[in-house]
C-alpha cells in the first residue's frame, strides 16, 4: 500500500496525534516524544501555533505511521516514527529541511537515542550535532519519600483558584519580581512574556485546559496563609503506564524548602496506585539529586 500524507488541521486533529504518539510511545526504544509533549504546547499561551499547518502526517493507508511537528521555538523539529518505518527518515528529513520553519537559519532537528536512522539521515542532509542533555525519568520500582515541609499544606483539587494559581506560574516562570504580588494587576505592559504579554494569557491557559489534560490529578501547595507557592502539573496515559509531570514551578522565595520534592513525592504515591510505573522529569540535577535516573537522551543537530 502506498504511503500518503496529509497536513496537520488545528482544529480537528489533536485526537489524531494523541492517539499515533500513545500508541508509537515505546519507553526502552525511543519513538519521539510522548504523546502530553505536542498537546501541551499547541494549546499553550507561550506556543505560536501560527505555522502548525506545516505539520505533516504520513500514512499507511488509515494508520498513521509518522508525524513531524515543531513546538517551541517553532525553529525546533521533532519526529515521531511507528517501528517497522524507519525508511521513511530521508523524506521526513527533507520535508522538514524544505518546508519547516527555519527563520535565519535557526532550524535544528531534535533527535533522540533509538532514532539513529533519523541521525544518519541529518547527516546526508548535511547536519551535525551541536548540544546535547539527558533528562530524568523516575522509576517506580523506587521510592519517592519526601515530605511536605512544616507550614505548607496541599490544596484539594476541586479547591484551587484559578487566579492564585496563575499568579503562581506567572512568578514562578520568572515574569517579574516578586515582592508581594502588588504589580499583579498592572504588569501588562511593562514585563515582556513572548509570545504572551500579559497575565491574562496565563489564566487562560488554565481556563482552557487540552482535551487529553488530567488536570484533576494536579498538585498545589500553599503556606500558612493560602498563598500559592508550588505547583506540579500531572498528565495520565494510562496506555503508556506513564505519568507526565507537566509543569513544576515554585515561587522564588519559597524555593530550596522540599516543596517541589514533595509535590513530586504525592504524585508518585498516586500515580503508583492508578498503575503508573515511571514519571517525567526535567534536565535540572535537582531531579536526580531526590533519585530520578537517567531519561531521554536529546540531541540538537543544525546545519
Amino acid at each position: 500500500m502506498s504511503i500518503t500524507t496529509k497536513q496537520f488541521q488545528l482544529l480537528t486533529d489533536i485526537g489524531l496525534v494523541w492517539d499515533f504518539l500513545v500508541d508509537v510511545y515505546d519507553r526502552e526504544n525511543c519513538r519521539g516524544m510522548a504523546a502530553p509533549f505536542f498537546e501541551h504546547a499547541i494549546t499553550a499561551s507561550w506556543m505560536d501555533s501560527s505555522y502548525s499547518y506545516l505539520d505533516r502526517f504520513w500514512f499507511d493507508g488509515d494508520k498513521i505511521v509518522a508525524f513531524v511537528y515543531y513546538e517551541a521555538p517553532l525553529t525546533d523539529i521533532y519526529f515521531n516514527v511507528r517501528k517497522g518505518y524507519e525508511y521513511l527518515a530521508d523524506e521526513l528529513v527533507e520535508y522538514a529541511v524544505k518546508h519547516m520553519p527555519d527563520f535565519g537559519g535557526e532550524q535544528q532537528l531534535i533527535l533522540f537515542d533509538g532514532q539513529e536512522y533519523l541521525k544518519e539521515a541529518a547527516v546526508k542532509h548535511g547536519f551535525k550535532m551541536v548540544y546535547e542533555f539527558n533528562d530524568h525519568i523516575f522509576d517506580f520500582s523506587n521510592e519517592l519519600n519526601y515530605e511536605l515541609p512544616s507550614g505548607y499544606h496541599f490544596v484539594e483539587p476541586a479547591d484551587i483558584d484559578i487566579l492564585k494559581l496563575s499568579k503562581l506560574c506567572w512568578y514562578g516562570f520568572g515574569h517579574g519580581e516578586k515582592s508581594g504580588f502588588a504589580d499583579w494587576d498592572k504588569q501588562d505592559d511593562s514585563l515582556e512574556w513572548t509570545p504572551a504579554k500579559s497575565h491574562k494569557d496565563v489564566v487562560g491557559s488554565f481556563l482552557a485546559p487540552s482535551p487529553h489534560s488530567t488536570p484533576e490529578l494536579n498538585i498545589v501547595i500553599a503556606d500558612s496563609n493560602e498563598e500559592y507557592v508550588c505547583f506540579s502539573g500531572m498528565w495520565w496515559v494510562p496506555e503508556n503506564h506513564l505519568a507526565y509531570m507537566e509543569p513544576l514551578c515554585t515561587s522564588p522565595e519559597h524555593r530550596r524548602k522540599g516543596l517541589a520534592a514533595s509535590a513530586l513525592t504525592k504524585h508518585y504515591r498516586r500515580m503508583k496506585a492508578l498503575g503508573a510505573t515511571h514519571m517525567t522529569g526535567g534536565e535540572d540535577p535537582f531531579y536526580e539529586k531526590i533519585g530520578y535516573g537517567k531519561g531521554l537522551h536529546w540531541t540538537f543537530w543544525k546545519k
